[in-house]
């Protein structure tokens, strides 16, 4: 699997923002395949960070509805991942 397929997306919620700017945690959407070692080592190459600690939660999707006609989203695999100590936060609203 290559690194940029690993990353999805970077979640950006109340919490996650608490996390960031607090314990040094960024939070993103990963690819339900990859583990923590792989997860790490994308992050590390795509955003030139030391990371310290990597966290994997697999979240189920939602069951939707439209009428009488019921649908469900996929599943997704959500990483915490702590940056080291020292190391600077990573800013997704630069261009903003």
């Amino acid at each position: 699997m290559r690194v940029q397929e690993i990353i999805r997306r970077p979640l950006i919620t109340e919490k996650s923002t608490v996390q960031r700017e607090g314990v040094n945690t960024l939070t993103f959407e990963v690819d339900s395949r990859a583990n923590k070692i792989e997860i790490q080592h994308a992050v590390e190459t795509q955003f030139k960070v030391k990371v310290a600690e990597v966290r994997v939660a697999k979240m189920h999707g939602k069951v939707r509805r439209q009428g009488r006609f019921a649908g469900r989203r996929p599943d997704w695999k959500k990483a915490y991942v702590r940056l080291a100590a020292g190391e600077k936060a990573i800013d997704f609203f630069q261009g903003a």
